[in-house]
């Protein structure tokens, strides 16, 4: 039965957690941001973006505004492809109808389903534990509940490994995660969990807390030992292109971070943005970052690097 399954997911997290639930070779389309395992394009892509290639993140911030203001969606699901995949199972999401499609721009697709309709499974976490209970979401709908605890327990093994090892560390730096560049944006959810996870203080958002705009004023009063910017869906090279409007602010490099090259450019759009097995991943990168706060070392990693003049 569950060879046999058919599986479309409209969200990369999802497409990951399936993946790590045993079932990417049910997988049978994507959406047009679904990019890991690489395999998966190859998959048909389901849906695109209205917003156009190389705008900076004040000019989508805009563009998102302009597109939500007439009421329409960020994103075009193609109708006929989805029906012709003939899916048993759609995974997206009703977190963030700004980050991926949502079950309301599925609609049209799904109102004119010919035969049985496919169940809709629609993630929306918050926190670390509602990232699990995703899994468990998905676990049950493809009938894999036993390994959908097996996967979670080893991710929390993993991450208890990180807590561990980071505590021997000893200092704990106050950290800004930056998830948007302009306007200043804060990253929330599950991202203040990982640093607490990584060894350190999250400043401006509590777990589970969506991500709030971040005043200039306050970042500047609360001066933070680290600064992580993550910008959502961007690559470190979109962030390189991007990061001018952060720091070419006459007030950057007043901070303490800025002066002592306690500043680092992350992968959010394949890291920290994606609520799925990579959190992992995250947190050891946020954790890698902190080592070199407290002693000292490389610039750069696996997803990461230290921004310098």
């Amino acid at each position: 039965m569950t060879e046999a399954l058919r599986i479309v997911s409209l969200l990369p997290s999802a497409t990951e957690v399936a993946v790590a639930l045993g079932l990417g070779d049910s997988l049978v389309g994507r959406s047009h941001e679904c990019d890991f395992p690489r395999f998966v394009a190859d998959l048909p892509v389901c849906t695109a973006t209205k917003l156009e290639k190389g705008l900076r993140s004040v000019e989508i911030d805009r563009r998102v505004q302009e597109i939500v203001r007439q009421g329409l969606s960020v994103y075009e699901v193609h109708a006929e492809l989805l029906r012709s995949l003939k899916p048993d199972v759609i995974l997206t999401q009703t977190q963030c109808a700004i980050c991926a499609v949502t079950p309301a721009d599925l609609e049209e697709s799904l109102c004119d389903w010919a035969g049985t309709a496919p169940a809709l499974i629609s993630l929306a976490p918050d926190t670390l534990g509602d990232v699990w209970d995703d899994f468990r979401h998905v676990a049950k709908a493809v009938g894999r509940v036993a390994e959908g605890e097996k996967v979670i327990a080893g991710l929390q093994a993993r991450l208890a490994q990180i807590r561990t090892e980071s505590r021997r560390r000893g200092a704990v730096p106050r950290v800004a995660a930056i998830e948007w560049f302009d306007p200043l944006m804060a990253a929330g959810n599950w991202v203040p969990e990982l640093i607490a996870c990584a060894g350190g203080d999250p400043l401006f958002v509590a777990p589970g807390e969506h991500s709030p705009w971040l005043d200039w004023g306050a970042l500047v009063a609360t001066d933070p030992d680290v600064i992580v910017m993550m910008p959502c869906g961007y690559q470190i090279p979109q962030s390189l292109a991007d990061i001018q409007s952060v720091i070419g602010d006459p007030r950057w490099n007043g901070l303490s971070a800025v002066r002592k090259g306690h500043v680092f450019l992350a992968d959010g759009h394949h890291f920290f943005n994606r609520p799925g097995p990579r959190l992992v991943e995250s947190a050891a990168i946020l954790a890698e970052i902190f080592d070199v706060w407290a002693q000292g070392g490389a610039d750069s990693g696996e997803g990461w690097m230290r921004v310098t003049e």
